[in-house]
């Protein structure tokens, strides 16, 4: 069906960046929706950031407020693919990062990554 996979995690001080990776494949006719949720422990999953495909084949952008100004994503849709540039972290950012896609804008239908782990600690 659809396979999505992250990569770019990884422990960093507090201030420093990463950039997350994310590609989709498999049968995928459409792609409505990519965005990366974020689940600290003993926390539920929440949206970081998100894409969200427009009836003129432009895209939305939407961020948490607590990224807003830090954290930019960016997505490939010829490549099935979403990024997320992370500046200026802090402990607060420290969780597991899924990327989400979900194909169709009227399946509620979503797929996700297996996570990768972003810690920010000195």
């Amino acid at each position: 069906q659809v396979q999505v996979a992250e990569s770019g995690g990884g422990l960093v001080q507090p201030g420093g960046s990463l950039r997350l990776s994310c590609a989709a494949s498999g049968s995928i006719t459409s792609l409505y929706q990519m965005g990366w949720y974020r689940q600290a422990p003993g926390k539920q999953r929440e949206l970081v950031a998100g894409t969200t495909s427009g009836v003129t084949s432009d895209i939305i952008i939407n961020y948490a407020d607590s990224v807003k100004g830090r954290f930019t994503i960016s997505r490939d849709s010829s490549k099935k693919a979403v990024y997320l540039q992370m500046n200026s972290l802090t402990p607060e950012d420290t969780a597991v990062y899924y990327c989400n896609v979900r194909p169709s804008r009227f399946l509620v239908l979503d797929y996700w990554g297996q996570g990768t782990q972003v810690t920010v600690s000195s």
